[in-house]
């Protein structure tokens, strides 16, 4: 075989492999990363780049470490469904580095986790202030977690005592001028009412980018036709 055709073809499947082994591992491996999940994700990218270019090597020989890696770090996810030691070894545990205000610079020290990088993930979240945290602490997937300090908290509507008993998902009406009718029978809304408060805006169906039933029950239209100046969506 050319080897151009050859480096082609085994590139697709490499790339349809990669693929469905993504499908099978699920979402997490794919999103934020705790250590275990970045040393599959490499594992598996080191493979598959094999399977694509090394040419010397058998095919079949690349596929059975492919998926001896995809079974076994299928295997250990399963573990760590199963058995909280099992979690514990393949995620690990979250650092705390600040506890009752006071930074724990031991913590620090045996993750190698800087001062600086400390202030940059506080500053994400909006806390420019170390004085302002109570306690923190570096999650398996590398993100921070903070609880302030409660004369720093935010004021909650159950501070003062607002309460507001039922609080409703938005209900999306009408998308790209076409009535979403399981969303209308789902939520009890005829499709009469909808045509009467087009009707009250001197609006039709087709003239209807999108329709939203808020919140607070009141609806949102957004037409083709904004009206804008210098609108920035033109063609």
């Amino acid at each position: 075989m050319n080897p151009y055709v050859d480096v082609i073809f085994r590139s697709i499947i490499a790339f349809f492999s990669i693929f469905f082994a993504a499908r099978i591992l699920g979402k997490q491996t794919v999103s934020r990363m705790t250590i275990f999940d970045f040393i599959a994700v490499v594992t598996l990218g080191s493979v598959t780049a094999n399977l694509a270019f090394a040419l010397e090597v058998k095919a079949r020989y690349i596929f059975l470490v492919f998926f001896i890696f995809v079974l076994l770090i299928y295997l250990s996810a399963f573990l760590s469904l199963k058995s909280k030691r099992a979690r514990k070894y393949v995620a690990g545990d979250p650092t705390v580095v600040i506890e009752n205000g006071k930074i724990l610079e031991h913590n620090m020290r045996k993750m190698r986790y800087t001062l600086d990088y400390l202030n940059q993930q506080l500053r994400q979240k909006d806390i420019f202030s170390i004085d302002d945290v109570d306690y923190a602490l570096v999650e398996n997937n590398g993100l921070l977690s903070v609880k302030k300090k409660e004369a720093h908290l935010a004021v909650t509507r159950k501070d003062l005592h607002i309460f507001k008993e039922e609080v409703k998902l938005p209900i999306e009406l009408m998308m790209d001028g076409e009535i979403l009718l399981n969303n209308l029978k789902e939520n009890n809304i005829s499709k009469e009412w909808l045509f009467s408060e087009l009707k009250k805006r001197n609006l039709t169906i087709e003239s209807v980018v999108y329709a939203l039933l808020t919140s607070s029950n009141k609806l949102y239209i957004d037409i083709h036709d904004d009206k804008l100046y210098s609108p920035m969506d033109v063609e």
